[in-house]
């Protein structure tokens, strides 16, 4: 894991390889993450959190955008390790929780090769296994979040999983899209994010995120986080061709 970054006053991203995790400072005291990482990141977000001046028992809530390994990986070891509530998308909750296998994704050519390449890197890390657990609180379109820096609206974005899910808070201009939206590493341009179990969902998806009113930060799991002009970058974005 690379430092800690600073994307906005109460939000941080814990950068890693693949799949970062954004942390955010409740009002009431506490965080919440979005996400969690590969299997085995736990220790690293942890440590995010005791940078922040937070023990481990201040991480109030784990929001889980969607059931991808690289999200929910370190879900289980953080509520062992904090007593969190996990909240995700109802569609997804059993894929989560191991009830149902994960459906898969269908998969171009460009995507089938980016797939290979991480799966091998995957397996020489020596990462620890998937960990199902539990999910507190189920969450549909239109569900608000308590307690955040301002009102937080669940958008259901489905396409990538069945019930993906993006967080906008419009006070603060910023959106949590999942996996949905995937950008460079300089976070200058988008593209809609790979291994669509649906591609022409996720396309909807992807515009529905797009033409959010007053979106300058978007926190995205892969690639940089776009981080002012969003909804220009958003509105340039070919999601239509990309991977193919």
């Amino acid at each position: 894991m690379d430092a800690l970054t600073p994307i906005a006053p109460h939000v941080w991203q814990v950068p890693f390889p693949v799949g970062h995790v954004y942390l955010v400072a409740l009002p009431g005291g506490g965080f919440a993450a979005v996400d969690t990482g590969l299997p085995g990141s736990a220790p690293a977000i942890l440590g995010a959190l005791a940078a922040l001046g937070a023990r481990p028992g201040a991480l109030r809530q784990i929001v889980l955008t969607h059931c991808h390994l690289d999200h929910m990986g370190s879900a289980a070891d953080l509520v062992a390790a904090t007593g969190a509530q996990v909240l995700a998308g109802a569609p997804d909750v059993p894929y989560i929780t191991g009830a149902r296998p994960e459906p898969e994704p269908c998969r171009t050519p460009a995507e089938q090769a980016l797939h290979d390449s991480l799966t091998a890197g995957f397996a020489g890390a020596g990462a620890p296994p998937l960990r199902h657990l539990a999910v507190d609180t189920a969450l549909h379109d239109g569900d608000t979040l308590d307690g955040w820096p301002g009102p937080v609206r669940v958008l259901h974005v489905p396409g990538h999983t069945p019930g993906g899910i993006a967080l906008h808070l419009p006070e603060s201009r910023l959106l949590f899209p999942g996996d949905i939206i995937g950008t460079d590493p300089a976070g200058t341009r988008a593209v809609l994010g790979p291994f669509n179990v649906d591609r022409a969902a996720a396309l909807a998806s992807f515009r529905r995120l797009a033409a959010l009113d007053g979106l300058d930060t978007v926190c995205v799991p892969h690639g940089g986080p776009l981080r002012t002009g969003a909804r220009a970058v958003l509105a340039a974005a070919t999601p239509e061709t990309d991977w193919l």
